[in-house]
């Protein structure tokens, strides 16, 4: 019997460097609108890129997915990662003219191999036999929020040491980390994937029911990464917390609480439904509380517990679609990773938006001036407030999906 151990610990190490394709960037941000003067909007768009590149990707594997050769594109997407992450250091660095043109190449290259990403890890470590398949999936998803943590700690002790000014030489080290996944993956047997859709239930039950989880997802996402992706440069900019301590105690502590909250559901939890909804509940209260009060520690705490009231909304959604549709095949993982994308790259562009436009605005300095806040302040803030439009919408959501499927089961048993 083949042993697929090494091959599994490869997926392991995988997702959890993945971290940095997301996490580095939001940790730059202000050290490249100052160094370069990249605007907010800017930035959020690099974050738009990111995403839309793997929605791409997802709706590829959506519609084409046979005509791909799933063991060699597995094995070529580190090196994916590692050349896009080069050229983001590389071109800023020798090119400072061009630093978001380099900036922009660099993201489209490593967000290809993301999209490979979570296309192609989930259903590898599937078909691994194993045990305990769901451990082994719930240690998957945990593991990236693990990674998080671990990419924050490093790189904010990195910039705290040698200065934000060498950004560039933190991003080649992280950038050589997807060439070890690229050998294990080189040297390790790789187990046959089913990408077919097996799923016999009707078509047009199955649309909208699978609607209403890419919906799910989406929003889900959104919660997720506006935070993911604006922590650091709201508590830096909005709170005026040192970047060292905002990155460590914000944007660790999140990964952590967004990795616990995973662990804890893979060990304990059931009703997947409830939790969504309690989730997003939970997820608006931390979003307005971090836009709408002025204490410093309270926002903090508020943006730091989004981590866990986030954790489950986007492999929750997951779990809830393989309860609805069994055996749905990869082009409905692909499907549902194309709306996780989809809310990931919309939601940040959308506070990069909101920030600049805000900061510039007449009432945002007249109202700075009342309650002793800057321009950019209350930008930020504003931004927090926008960003709660989603877990709110996915209340409403869920509370009719809720009702939607409990209906269709009943239909189904009768």
């Amino acid at each position: 019997m083949t042993d697929f151990k090494r091959t599994r610990n490869a997926c392991y190490f995988t997702n959890v460097i993945m971290a940095s394709i997301f996490t580095l960037p939001p940790l730059l941000f202000v050290t490249f609108r100052e160094t370069y003067g990249i605007s907010y909007t800017l930035l959020g768009t690099l974050v738009l890129i990111n995403f839309t590149t793997q929605l791409l990707i997802d709706l590829i594997f959506t519609f084409f997915t046979k005509y791909f050769n799933i063991k060699i594109t597995l094995r070529v997407m580190p090196l994916l990662t590692s050349i896009g992450m080069f050229i983001y250091a590389f071109v800023p660095m020798m090119f400072p003219d061009y630093a978001y043109a380099g900036l922009v190449v660099g993201t489209v290259v490593f967000s290809v191999s993301a999209g490979l990403s979570e296309v192609l890890i989930s259903p590898v470590v599937a078909a691994i036999p194993s045990d305990n398949p769901d451990r082994d999936m719930s240690r998957l998803h945990s593991l990236y929020a693990y990674g998080v943590v671990i990419v924050v700690i490093v790189s904010t002790l990195f910039l705290r040491v040698f200065g934000t000014e060498n950004w560039m030489y933190l991003t080649f080290f992280w950038a050589f980390m997807p060439l070890i996944s690229f050998v294990l993956y080189c040297t390790s047997p790789l187990p046959d994937v089913n990408m077919n859709n097996d799923s016999k239930d009707g078509k047009k039950k199955k649309h909208k029911g699978m609607f209403l989880c890419v919906m799910c997802i989406f929003l889900g996402s959104a919660a997720e990464n506006s935070m993911t992706n604006w922590i650091s440069s709201y508590m830096e900019n909005a709170l005026n917390i040192p970047k060292v301590v905002g990155d460590v105690a914000g944007m660790a502590l999140f990964g952590i609480l967004l990795g616990l909250g995973r662990t804890l559901y893979a060990k304990y939890g059931k009703n997947i439904s409830n939790v969504l909804l309690v989730s997003m509940i939970c997820a608006a209260a931390c979003y307005l509380v971090s836009g709408l009060s002025q204490n410093v520690i309270i926002s903090m705490i508020a943006c730091v517990f989004t981590g866990l009231c986030t954790a489950m909304l986007w492999p929750g959604t997951l779990i809830l679609m393989e309860e609805k549709f069994p055996n749905p095949g990869v082009a409905a993982y692909a499907l549902m990773a194309a709306g996780g994308d989809f809310g990931a790259s919309v939601a940040p562009q959308l506070l990069g938006i909101v920030v600049d436009k805000v900061t510039v605005s007449e009432w945002a300095i007249n109202l700075g001036t009342t309650i002793s806040l800057t321009p950019e302040q209350i930008g930020m803030k504003t931004g927090m407030l926008v960003a709660a439009l989603f877990p709110l919408t996915g209340i409403l959501l869920l509370l009719f999906m809720i009702k939607y499927f409990k209906k269709k089961d009943k239909t189904e048993v009768s």
